[in-house]
């Protein structure tokens, strides 16, 4: 049972053979089984002839026979010659060959031998990022703004009021789909409505009705109403004043801090950003080391595994726009090429950090994933609870576990790269910028 490689490929071709006499002996026993079972009309169960039983079931049991023959002969030349499969063969029977035996050829694809480049000349930004009162201020300020309240106000409507409206659009003095409303709530300078619209809402008084045109962005995401010039009539009903709770024992209460105490607050408001901080930088330097090995590691990649991983892809995505209520058929428009380029980085840095971990024993040690569970345990209200239902479940355990090797692997290339720490906003990091 000789392996061929093709040159410049990761495809093998294996020869295997089945013995017919074991084919036959197996396939018998496997009738025999059938037969102390089957049901039949005429015959009581287990008395069916034997004749009878192989006529009705003989094709099938053959089937599985040969199958599994041809599985346990692939698998034993496969360890003899300590290959690594990627994929599933593909079996194709040969014609002739010895008397007394099938002959097959198994034809696959293996793991491709993987050598991580140089990183010495790897550069890496690391960032350094300060958490202090500001930041704890201004994210007090964010969360007072969560928890806003709107109070009745007889007065024109300013920016930061909630108003109520009744509208009604229309492009060349016909109506269009969705530019009617009534009773509608819009928060004015929020943007969650058009900057135009919200803009001609400022300054009307409860009762007001007013006239404005306006013209939609051409990038908006109704395409019929893509750069169309309309005109709105909108009606004030009412206006609301935005009212922000006082920072108090009572804000520190809703904030899970028991006894009200606000530098008690502020000392866990700042651990959280910290915990935040952390996450963040560790993200940032996850996403270049795992740029710089897939820039310095070259090999060819099983076809096989960019198949499975691009399917995988494909369903996930399918699966996701269901999950939103997409309720045409997907398939139709995600396409396999459109997952390609996401499979092939996604195969290519799995089989890379496979490599790392196995080479240098970067696996999840014990201490290191209590440390990881009891550290995200610290952002809930009870984080003995959380590290207890982490533990108990072990697919929630995998997940750390895996985590923890990444981060195993990001020090293990920080180690060898030129890394440079780099002073960063603090709003820059968390995407406020």
């Amino acid at each position: 049972m000789q392996a061929q490689e093709n040159a410049g490929s990761l495809e093998k071709r294996l020869d295997i053979a089945v013995a017919l006499n074991q084919l036959e002996a197996d396939v018998e026993q496997r009738l025999k089984r059938i037969a102390r079972t089957v049901k039949m009309q005429g015959f009581r169960p287990g008395k069916v002839p034997m004749k009878i039983v192989a006529q009705q079931y003989g094709s099938q049991a053959r089937q599985e026979a040969l199958g599994e023959a041809v599985e346990k002969a692939f698998s034993a030349a496969v360890s003899e010659q300590k290959l690594r499969v990627a994929g599933y063969p593909r079996i194709e029977p040969k014609q002739g060959g010895e008397e007394g035996r099938m002959e097959f050829s198994a034809v696959f694809e293996v793991y491709p031998e993987v050598a991580v480049g140089d990183l010495s000349a790897a550069s890496i930004d690391r960032p350094m990022v300060a958490v202090g009162e500001a930041e704890v201020d201004k994210t007090i300020e964010i969360l007072r703004k969560q928890r806003v309240r709107y109070e009745p106000a007889d007065r024109a409507a300013a920016e930061g009021d909630q108003a109520e409206i009744d509208f009604r659009g229309t492009m060349g003095g016909e109506p269009f789909q969705g530019g009617e409303g009534k009773g509608a709530r819009l928060v004015l300078g929020e943007g969650r409505w058009l900057k135009d619209f919200e803009s001609a809402v400022v300054g009307m008084k409860p009762g007001d009705t007013k006239s404005f045109d306006m013209t939609f962005p051409e990038d908006y995401h109704a395409k019929e109403l893509a750069g169309k010039a309309v005109t709105f009539e909108v009606t004030l009903n009412k206006v609301a004043a935005a009212v922000l709770p006082e920072v108090d024992a009572e804000f520190a209460k809703t904030l899970g801090v028991a006894d009200g105490d606000l530098a008690a607050m502020r000392k866990e408001i700042k651990g959280n950003l910290e915990r935040e901080v952390k996450k963040r930088t560790q993200a940032r330097l996850k996403e270049q080391a795992m740029e710089k090995l897939l820039e310095v590691t070259q090999f060819e990649l099983p076809q096989a595994l960019l198949e499975m991983e691009t399917q995988r892809l494909m369903q996930s995505a399918m699966q996701d726009l269901q999950s939103r209520g997409v309720k045409m058929d997907a398939s139709s428009f995600l396409r396999p090429e459109l997952f390609q380029d996401q499979a092939q980085r996604r195969v290519k840095l799995g089989l890379i950090l496979a490599e790392l971990i196995e080479k240098h024993e970067l696996r999840a040690k014990p201490d290191q994933v209590k440390g990881m569970v009891e550290e995200h345990a610290q952002s809930f209200e009870n984080p003995e609870e959380v590290v207890k239902w982490i533990y108990s479940k072990p697919e929630h355990l995998d997940e750390i576990q895996t985590l923890v090797m990444e981060d195993n692997v990001v020090a293990w290339v920080l180690e060898r790269a030129k890394v440079t720490d780099k002073s960063m906003a603090f709003d820059e990091l968390m995407g406020n910028a």
